[in-house]
């Protein structure tokens, strides 16, 4: 890793409004000017666009020499999403995309893992871009109430002993803002999976909390009807899909690209 990155240069954020955004808008802080991406401009300076139309991104992506693209969780084609994101990107010259897909992308049973598998094979073939791709786990803060020691209970659609390699947002944040700092010249053509230090399940995330935590499993439908209820149906579909995978066989990744990218140990989930 390099030490000297490059300050001032804009960097556009595609899903600046979501956590993980968020997140990456925070990390490049004294790294670079950030233009916020949003579908639905909420404060100065944002930028409002149409993914799924491609409108307003022009605009957004006008000036900006690399680009964060995130998509909607789930989203029932996030592969048009990306080839608006890249056609816009490529046509106001931005040097270099930095897409947010998933570790294990390529997992048939896994339906939305899949699309994005099919979004980096759109990037790696589109010619118009340099880019990099990061390929991260499923974030410790899905547990954000464990990690803080405040849960009592906690429901589950899948097993609680699935292993997970669950990975800080922070950490996913900083090294995404390292990338788009330092730049196509050292990271274009690079695929970094982001796994956390260790595996463990969720019962073990609870048996580390601060407090007696019961963990129970309930059943897909169970938990649908009690927090799927503004997804669509493929939203859901998509959903159960994964969950059916976790229980089955947890969802592991590799945690040496992010010590390296980091520089340092990754956070510890608990």
């Amino acid at each position: 890793m390099t030490e000297s990155l490059s300050r001032g240069a804009e960097i556009a954020v595609i899903g600046a409004a979501g956590k993980t955004g968020a997140a990456v808008v925070a990390a490049l802080e004294g790294l670079a000017d950030v233009r916020r991406v949003v579908h639905t401009a909420r404060r100065p300076g944002d930028f409002a666009v149409d993914l799924d139309t491609g409108a307003g991104l022009d605009e957004a992506l006008s000036g900006c020499r690399g680009v964060y693209f995130i998509a909607p969780n789930v989203h029932p084609d996030e592969p048009a999403l990306l080839r608006n994101a890249m056609g816009a990107a490529a046509s106001v010259g931005v040097e270099h995309l930095v897409y947010h897909s998933v570790a294990w992308p390529y997992t048939p049973l896994m339906p939305h893992h899949v699309d994005k598998a099919r979004c980096e094979d759109a990037l790696r073939t589109f010619g118009g871009l340099r880019w990099t791709v990061l390929q991260p786990c499923a974030y410790a803060e899905n547990f954000a109430a464990v990690l803080a020691g405040t849960a009592t209970t906690v429901e589950l659609p899948y097993s609680p002993d699935a292993a997970f390699s669950f990975v800080a947002l922070a950490d996913v944040a900083e090294v995404a803002a390292r990338i788009l700092a330092e730049g196509a010249d050292i990271h274009h053509g690079a695929t970094y999976e982001l796994g956390g230090p260790e595996a463990l399940s969720v019962r073990d995330l609870c048996d580390r909390s601060g407090g007696p935590v019961s963990v129970k499993q309930v059943s897909v439908d169970e938990w649908m009807s009690r927090h799927g209820r503004n997804l669509t149906d493929d939203g859901r579909a998509r959903l159960a899909a994964m969950f059916e995978f976790y229980d089955r066989y947890g969802f592991l990744a590799g945690g040496a690209l992010l010590e390296l990218l980091l520089g340092r140990p990754p956070t510890p989930a608990m």
